[in-house]
């Protein structure tokens, strides 16, 4: 079904107010310094806007002009290409090859405890929460390697990772011994203001800004 009118006038949103899949989305609108309206959107209760567009109901959810597009990985690689500066992958397509295999684990290894956590029974998050320390742990190597997750500028990759990280102590998983390394990387992040700009209100009372 095509996109109502109102959303033909612009580029629409339909996102949680507290989901990793889908800040990662509205971090990279924000890097890219992109305006677009936000449709909030529960989950359990799609909107019927969302149910017409997307047959699988998810979020995060763009719709620009008579474009719908779903899946976290499908719209930030559109984004980036689609509003090229500041670029978000690296030119090379090893390089490139690289960022998307890391992105892929993020999205299957470390977004599912993040959930587990968020949405899981007791046992459940507890065995989140035990799994995301340990992913955090095997990383910390990646995290010394260079300023930003394996890139030396910021990319499509810590759009995917930097949700996560922000998110810990909300979570209540404490970084593992030896990760100041890793909350160094997330405060070079959360103090862009292009970070702060991505966050819901419900997403900013997670945890402080860092001075």
């Amino acid at each position: 079904m095509a996109a109502s009118p109102r959303m033909r006038n612009a580029m629409t949103l339909f996102s949680s107010v507290d989901d990793v899949l889908c800040h990662r989305v509205r971090l990279v609108l924000a890097a890219k310094g992109v305006t677009y309206d936000m449709v909030a959107v529960d989950p359990q209760n799609p909107p019927p806007d969302l149910i017409d567009l997307n047959p699988y109901h998810s979020v995060p959810t763009l719709v620009e002009r008579d474009q719908v597009l779903y899946a976290a990985s499908v719209v930030s690689e559109y984004l980036d290409e689609r509003y090229p500066h500041p670029p978000l992958m690296p030119v090379d397509p090893l390089s490139r090859a690289r960022l998307r295999l890391a992105m892929l684990r993020i999205e299957h290894d470390w977004v599912p405890q993040v959930q587990a956590i968020q949405f899981g029974g007791r046992q459940q998050a507890d065995a989140g929460r035990k799994r995301l320390k340990e992913l955090l742990t095997a990383s910390i190597p990646l995290f010394k390697a260079s300023k930003f997750f394996l890139n030396p500028e910021m990319s499509l990759a810590d759009c995917a990772m930097a949700p996560i990280v922000w998110r810990l102590p909300a979570l209540d998983v404490p970084l593992p011994k030896d990760g100041k390394v890793i909350e160094d990387y997330g405060n070079r992040i959360f103090r862009n203001p292009g970070f702060a700009r991505s966050l819901t209100p419900q997403e900013k009372n997670l945890r402080e800004m860092p001075d």
